[in-house]
């Protein structure tokens, strides 16, 4: 089997393997792609929250970017945990020589433990320099709360809050529902064209972490390898909820899911 696209992803490690880089890189192999890297920052964390977070240097991120596409020039860039302003600048700078516009950007603020990923002056950054060069953003409510600094607690204050997001220049949108109490995953899809509902039973079950680092990286793939955006969050998320049913049970906190869901072994290999 060979790759099927190119996806250059920039976002931060997790030392256990169930989020970050390192679910994303597990996620574009898993589907079909070659995955390269930009590591934003280092996480000491597990299953029960994150130690400790270390940052790259801003330039040290940009070298990784340019460098590795001058070499392998990416389909799609996945864009995950940004920790500070300084970052998001060094990779705005980078995003101008590598000219790619499937952007998709997963605006990861909260780690699934409540540890905080980001300080306000990055969150502000990102809002007004890098969200609008973004093709696609899929925030979860805390994430979409903050970025319109409205309450989520329904349908309608999904739809509310992802028109405020379009309005302010978002080009398109997937809010994730996950957060909301309701036996339903409801995510929204939405542009100034469209609008889209996916409608799911809710999993109940402890193992959801890197679940947004998972779709996000899902989606990504699926668009660089010609699907239209619409269809890739629906591919995306299908292969999210499998990955979720199918989780493996590691760890004694938010386990990760089961990236290799979507890969069955030849016979020879059994």
């Amino acid at each position: 089997m060979k790759p099927n696209s190119k996806i250059l992803i920039i976002a931060g490690s997790d030392s256990s393997g169930g989020a970050g880089i390192q679910a994303d890189i597990k996620t574009v192999t898993a589907l079909g792609g070659y995955a390269m890297t930009a590591i934003t920052a280092i996480t000491a964390q597990n299953t029960t929250g994150v130690n400790s977070v270390f940052s790259i240097k801003p330039k040290e991120i940009e070298k990784q970017i340019i460098f590795t596409s001058k070499d392998i020039r990416p389909d799609a860039i996945k864009i995950g945990m940004l920790h500070s302003s300084e970052v998001i600048f060094s990779v705005l700078k980078a995003l101008k020589s590598v000219k790619t516009k499937k952007i998709i950007l997963d605006p990861v603020m909260v780690s699934k433990g409540g540890f905080k990923l980001i300080n306000d002056n990055a969150i502000y950054t990102l809002k007004k320099k890098l969200i609008p060069k973004a093709y696609l953003i899929t925030p979860n409510i805390p994430e979409a709360e903050v970025l319109t600094r409205t309450k989520i607690k329904n349908q309608e204050d999904m739809i509310k809050a992802a028109n405020i997001l379009i309005n302010s220049g978002v080009k398109n949108i997937l809010l994730k529902g996950g957060h909301l109490k309701s036996k339903i995953m409801l995510d929204i899809f939405l542009n100034k064209k469209e609008m889209r509902m996916f409608k799911n039973k809710k999993i109940e079950t402890k193992n959801t972490h890197g679940t947004g680092c998972t779709l996000s990286s899902a989606i990504t793939t699926f668009l660089a390898c010609g699907k239209s955006l619409n269809k890739s969050c629906e591919l995306g998320i299908k292969y999210v909820n499998q990955s979720i049913r199918s989780n493996p049970k590691f760890g004694k906190g938010h386990g990760p899911i089961n990236h290799l869901n979507s890969i069955k072994l030849k016979g020879k290999f059994k």
